[in-house]
């Protein structure tokens, strides 16, 4: 059995994370998903829109992903640490990160440009 991990915000879930996380399923056997607290999601970004609770939610409800737990930091390092996935994948979107003592494989995933939350939100705004 290949067990993967993927990570997100999940704010304002949209069709980029619909096809990121159906491809990373596609992937492996069973997909694991890191939802980011909202400390973790500030390390780099502004705070998610939503609470961390209806997030992990919306996410341990799509049908691609088999579990989805908390990460603590934006770096998915410790939970792969300790869950040891076979495959950690990656989006295109990010910085290269090295992963010292991770065993698996990191598999890069296309990055979806077509939309993104931060989008939807500045729409929300304007409008």
């Amino acid at each position: 059995m290949i067990i993967g991990y993927a990570y997100v915000v999940g704010d304002i879930v949209h069709e980029g994370h619909l096809l990121h996380l159906g491809n990373c399923r596609a992937l492996c056997d069973k997909l694991i998903v890191g939802v980011l607290t909202d400390e973790a999601v500030m390390e780099m970004k502004p705070a998610p829109t939503m609470p961390f609770e209806q997030r992990i939610q919306i996410v341990k409800s799509l049908g691609c992903v088999d579990a989805a737990v908390c990460q603590d930091r934006y770096s998915p390092l410790i939970n792969v640490l300790e869950l040891r996935p076979d495959i950690l994948f990656e989006s295109t979107s990010h910085e290269k990160e090295d992963f010292p003592g991770f065993r698996g494989r990191v598999v890069c995933m296309p990055y979806y440009p077509s939309e993104s939350s931060t989008r939807i939100k500045e729409r929300i705004k304007h409008d």
